[in-house]
Formats: C-alpha cells, structure tokens, sequence
C-alpha cells in the first residue's frame, strides 16, 4: 500500500468537510502499528462526526480499507483506524487539552491543503511561553426578571386641577431617570 495515496485520500475527507488546523506527523520511527498519524479539528460534535464519515467514504472509495472507527457516539474525539495511518478528529478544546501533536511530535510531512501548500511545525519548535488555557466556572449572575410595567401616574387635567397646571418636581424627575436606566443593563466587562 501507497501511504502517499491513503493519506491523500484522507486530507480530501477532511477538506471535504472543511476540516480546521490539518497536520499530519510521520510516525514510522516511532511505532511499528502505523506510518502516519493524522490531526484534524472540527467546530461542533456534528462537524466531526460528519469529519470521520468523510474519512471513510474517501478512502473506501480510492479503494483503500478502513479497519474501524471509535468515539462516533459523543463526537468530541473521534479515531479513525485507516491501517497504515490513524485519524483523530477532534475538537478544539480537546485537541487543546491532549496535545497529540506533542506526544507523537515525529517529523511533520508537507502536505498541500487546497490550493496552498503548509507549513508544519514540529512539537518542539512551538513557543514556550504558549499560555494553557483551563476551563473556569461560569459567574454565577441574577438572572433578569421581567418587571411589572408601572401603572400611569394620573393625568390631571385643567378641570380638576383648578386650572392649574401640574409642574413635575425635581425629585419626580429623578425617580423616572432611575427607572429607564434599571431597564437598561451595564457593559460586562472584559
């Protein structure tokens, strides 16, 4: 078996489906199970379901055999067992957490993607001072309650009033500022 033709077969699958941050990594020195293994990012447990789906189609039809497929059922980390080569379509904070590219490092193969040819970096040329990102808790805010509409002041009109015509106070005019701006919520920050 070609590894040229089945790894292209997969890059199309994952281009076919518009596969995010593609890398393939040349293993062959590394384990004797497999010669290539091939990272791939998707948005949404759907895209990387669809991703994997992709993967399999393509290579089935260049008439190559796709051994099995695991981690269908939540879609956040699937692995695709092409034989010579290994799929891991996963999603970005996963991809992010596991460092896959790290543990299999080995030496990036140049791949065209589209149109354009990539550069890929191996492991140990990536910045140091990369900050980690870690999951935080969610502050907890009040949540918004729907205010009763405030009843209409009412109008006085030159017959009851004598006449006379009814001047807001100072203080009045305060109480209906402080209520529009209760309406309106403040800019989060940051």
């Amino acid at each position: 078996m070609d590894i040229r033709k089945l790894q292209r077969a997969i890059v199309d699958g994952l281009e076919d489906v518009k596969a995010q941050n593609i890398v393939v990594l040349n293993t062959e020195h590394l384990s004797p199970l497999f010669e290539r293994v091939i990272i791939a990012s998707g948005t949404s447990n759907r895209q990387t379901k669809a991703l994997a789906s992709s993967v399999r189609e393509t290579v089935k039809g260049r008439g190559l055999q796709v051994m099995r497929t695991e981690g269908e059922d939540n879609g956040e980390w699937i692995i695709v067992d092409c034989g010579a080569a290994v799929v891991h379509v996963m999603q970005p904070a996963i991809r992010d957490y596991y460092h896959l590219e790290e543990i299999w490092g080995g030496k990036p193969v140049k791949i065209k993607l589209g149109s354009s040819e990539v550069k890929l970096v191996k492991a140990s040329e990536e910045p140091a001072a990369a900050p980690v990102k870690t999951a935080r808790k969610g502050t907890a805010s009040k949540p918004i309650t729907a205010k009763a509409a405030p009843k209409p002041a009412a109008k006085s009109t030159a017959a009851n009033s004598g006449g006379k015509k009814a001047v807001p106070s100072a203080a009045a005019k305060k109480a209906v500022a402080k209520k529009a701006a209760a309406g309106t919520q403040a800019p989060r920050k940051g």
